[in-house]
């Protein structure tokens, strides 16, 4: 090693980033909750018919009817009148899981961080409650018939909570929510 050769300082800038394909799946799941959303709303008046078919009707009105983003669809009335006619515990575990499924949509939107609600108060607030409650505050959502429920279930996204903790804590609520409405139509058509 001679020492009278000048050293070439090392470049202090980083080598360009290559670029990542890491959100590739928030944007499949954006575009895939709002492809959802348009199919449903332009299908809606044959989505109600489901009905006729028991406890599956029920079940893919619900699913179907929650898939939407903000619009709700007629799965409140059907469950309400299918329960004087079909067993109410079962239209009840139909509507719930399949509400709950429905559900995923506004959970997808929030994992992809592409809310809609982003900058909103209530979103902010919904974000720190769910932060604070987890499973507990999406169940209380899900029991309580509230237009909220999307806007929690993208904070239930955006914080990362696990998919799977948070369809059943849906599932849970909305089977219970959806069980009482359909008893309430027992007890009015039965």
């Amino acid at each position: 090693m001679n020492l009278d050769d000048p050293q070439t300082p090392p470049d202090p800038s980083p080598p360009p980033a290559k670029p990542k394909r890491k959100h590739l799946p928030e944007i499949a799941a954006a575009v895939g909750a709002i492809l959802t959303v348009v199919v449903i709303l332009l299908l809606r008046e044959p989505i109600s018919r489901l009905g006729v078919y028991g406890y599956w009707g029920v079940f893919l009105v619900s699913l179907l009817g929650n898939a939407t983003l903000i619009f709700p669809a007629p799965s409140f009335a059907l469950v309400f009148a299918v329960g004087g006619t079909l067993h109410p515990l079962w239209v009840g575990i139909a509507a719930g899981v399949g509400a709950a499924l429905g559900e995923m949509t506004g959970y997808l939107a929030g994992v992809s961080g592409r809310g809609v609600f982003e900058n909103r108060q209530l979103y902010l607030r919904m974000v720190e409650w769910m932060g604070q409650h987890g499973m507990l505050a999406v169940f209380a959502l899900a029991l309580i018939p509230n237009p909220f429920f999307d806007v929690g279930g993208m904070a239930a996204g955006a914080l990362k909570m696990r998919w799977w903790k948070f369809l059943f804590a849906a599932a849970l609520g909305k089977i219970c929510r959806f069980t009482i409405l359909a008893l309430s139509g027992r007890g009015l058509f039965g």
